[in-house]
């Protein structure tokens, strides 16, 4: 199949249908001047308009390790994100801009790549009616629904060993944005052609990542646009529920997760499908995941005779989670993650679970707010009453943003 000339085709498609009279309220990266909270700035004919925000996630972790170094302990203490964001609008609000930098080591890819790279959005937006647009640059691709969503805005202090595993992250190149309605369900639909290397690539080889994405809300939009957040803040009256899948086909890609990874002498090409929901109601919201990554031969060889290989197989994760007082702003959540790889790599990876409770306190939504999360992994379905090859885990963090 030639993946290019379809996607191409399925872009095509949804600039035919820009001029639909639908319009609505998405969930989307584009600015909006409504929705900025933080320092702002307009010049004076109103031909330019910026706005300053950032983040931070500062953080205390307890693990204990098992199998060769069983009884080790490893103790984290860091800040774990701190990142600056500039969104606006420059002669036309059609036709904005979002940059993001992150300035912690794991904001930077460096472990991977030995690259320095701070850069973490840098994208143009242009919208041609208010449910169509396109952007052009470098930000997240149209993935699994965890991803896509704000590390600003979970319920735990990380996403799932899931997401990590799968996810397709970010890349350059050109996205479009359409969301019509059939009747009175939404639909949002999602496509993207990119370079398929990440964040650090310069040049591009002869391999492009292809990247769709539809989401389908049967009983309509969520408040304040709650289906890209974790938690039930908004407390809806009435039940919401969204259902969203997509597939990824990273054609030729030189590192081990396609945009993520490390180097790899033979270039590989990866298939990635994804399935999720969220459900929110009255304070209770729940959220599920399914990955899945196929890779034809998944092994490489380096120059000094070592083996690399990309991860293939499944995984999915479930959260469920309950606002306990709405005004105070205390909530409970659970988490559980399976993982599964292919026999191809099985003496290499093994299956794994990973179980989680986790306590928020928030103060001003997402904004601010406190994490105390514990955690327990389990390798091969074996669950023990000691830490022999399974981990125990607490992390406690502090969310603070604007």
């Amino acid at each position: 199949m030639n993946y290019r000339l379809l996607t191409l085709f399925i872009l095509a498609l949804s600039i035919g249908f820009c001029s639909s009279s639908f319009a609505q309220r998405q969930r989307d990266e584009r600015p909006t001047i409504e929705d900025f909270k933080g320092i702002q700035y307009t010049g004076d004919d109103s031909t330019f308009y910026i706005n300053f925000r950032f983040r931070m996630q500062n953080r205390l972790k307890y693990t204990t390790i098992g199998g060769d170094d069983l009884g080790a302990e490893d103790f984290e203490a860091r800040i774990r994100r701190l990142r600056l964001r500039m969104d606006g609008y420059i002669y036309n609000p059609r036709l904005s801009y979002s940059i993001q930098l992150g300035f912690t080591r794991g904001d930077q890819d460096y472990d991977d790549t030995d690259v320095v790279n701070i850069v973490r959005d840098a994208v143009v937006f242009y919208s041609f009616t208010d449910n169509f647009y396109v952007a052009f640059g470098q930000n997240k691709l149209p993935g699994n629904r965890q991803r896509v969503n704000s590390s600003g805005e979970l319920q735990f202090a990380e996403r799932s060993l899931v997401n990590a595993t799968f996810n397709i992250d970010r890349d350059f190149g050109i996205k479009a944005y359409y969301s019509p309605k059939i009747g009175a369900v939404p639909i949002h639909l999602k496509g993207a052609i990119s370079t398929g290397e990440g964040r650090v690539s310069t040049t591009t080889d002869n391999g492009l990542a292809y990247t769709g994405r539809a989401e389908f809300l049967p009983l309509g939009e969520f408040t304040n646009e709650g289906d890209y957040y974790e938690g039930d803040l908004e407390y809806e009256e009435t039940p919401k529920l969204s259902f969203g899948g997509g597939y990824s086909y990273n054609d030729r890609t030189t590192r081990t997760g396609g945009q993520t990874g490390t180097y790899v002498m033979t270039p590989l090409t990866l298939k990635t499908t994804f399935y999720d929901a969220i459900f929110k109601y009255r304070g209770w919201a729940y959220q599920v995941e399914y990955m899945k990554r196929g890779v034809d031969n998944p092994f490489t060889t380096d120059e000094d005779g070592e083996v690399t290989y990309a991860f293939k197989g499944q995984g999915v994760n479930q959260q469920l989670s309950y606002l306990l007082d709405r005004k105070l702003g205390y909530e409970i959540a659970g988490r559980y993650t399976w993982i599964k790889p292919h026999r191809d790599i099985r003496a290499y990876e093994a299956q794994t679970e990973v179980i989680e409770l986790g306590l928020t306190k928030y103060f001003r939504a997402h904004r601010l707010k406190l994490q105390f999360n514990a955690s327990y992994n389990v390798e091969d379905g074996t669950y023990r009453t000691s830490h022999d090859g399974n981990n125990w885990a607490a992390t406690f963090q502090i969310e603070l943003g604007i």
